[in-house]
């Protein structure tokens, strides 16, 4: 791994609620009344499709690349001084619909991240396209690749290529799969000699189907530095420059690491 490990800790806010369903105007109204109680920090992190609820009815719902809540995202992230992340539904310039994560700055930069692995099992792959870029942004000297739920099954489109410090999972993971949840996300730390924070939503969506929340944010060897369980509310924790780099030359895995390519 190359010596770019941060120098400076990096200060996370989860953000674990229920949705309205297929209510943009008032889940980001909800979401802003939540912000104002944060704090300072450097990151906060909003569930996957955090203005509807996992919706298929994207023809309805999508917004353009640059609407409502891309506008939304930036002002919270000037207000508060740091980046505020989280997916919602967006109609792309080619008019076709994705599962997008954007990535909203201070300075008002956008960055954006599609879900490369879309959920057939609730027909996501219907009704949205997959991505096919990898995204590393970095936050205070530390390199982030922000990855939406389903994504945390596919551990070779997880996997660190020499550049993540922080695995960043946002989802709508349904309760009865929790078990699932639960142990992929300390595998993905381990493998990846890198921190891991996801954040899950709660309640039930228009279908039916029960969220149990389980937002987490885990170290380098997997263990927990903030379990929300199935509390509603605002999780704030640290992550350590210093502990993670001091892992890294104390058990360099990743020298024995295999290389790959992706197609």
């Amino acid at each position: 791994m190359r010596d770019l490990t941060p120098t400076q800790d990096l200060r996370l806010t989860l953000l674990q609620s229920e949705l309205a369903w297929h209510d943009p105007a008032a889940n980001r109204a909800h979401f802003e009344r939540l912000l104002t109680a944060v704090g300072e920090t450097d990151l906060v992190i909003l569930p996957e499709m955090f203005t509807t609820g996992f919706s298929m009815d994207s023809a309805t719902l999508a917004e353009p690349a640059d609407g409502p809540t891309a506008a939304w995202m930036r002002e919270q992230a000037r207000r508060l001084g740091a980046v505020v992340t989280g997916s919602l539904i967006v109609r792309d310039a080619d008019g076709q619909h994705r599962n997008r994560l954007l990535w909203a700055t201070p300075d008002g930069e956008l960055q954006h991240y599609d879900k490369r692995h879309l959920f057939r099992m609730a027909g996501e792959h219907e009704h949205y396209a997959p991505g096919e870029q990898r995204l590393v942004v970095t936050l205070k000297g530390w390199r982030i690749r922000p990855l939406i739920c389903y994504d945390l099954r596919f551990p070779v489109w997880s996997r660190a290529q020499d550049d993540t410090d922080l695995l960043l999972y946002v989802a709508n993971w349904p309760a009865p799969r929790r078990g699932h949840w639960n142990s992929l996300l300390p595998a993905r730390a381990i493998e990846n000699l890198c921190y891991v924070a996801a954040v899950n939503r709660l309640g039930s969506d228009g279908n039916g189907h029960p969220y149990a929340g389980d937002s987490q944010v885990l170290d380098f060897q997997g263990e927990p530095l903030i379990e929300a369980g199935a509390e509603s509310g605002i999780f704030h924790t640290a992550l350590s420059a210093t502990a993670l780099t001091a892992y890294r030359q104390r058990f360099p895995a990743q020298r024995d690491a295999d290389t790959f390519r992706l197609d």
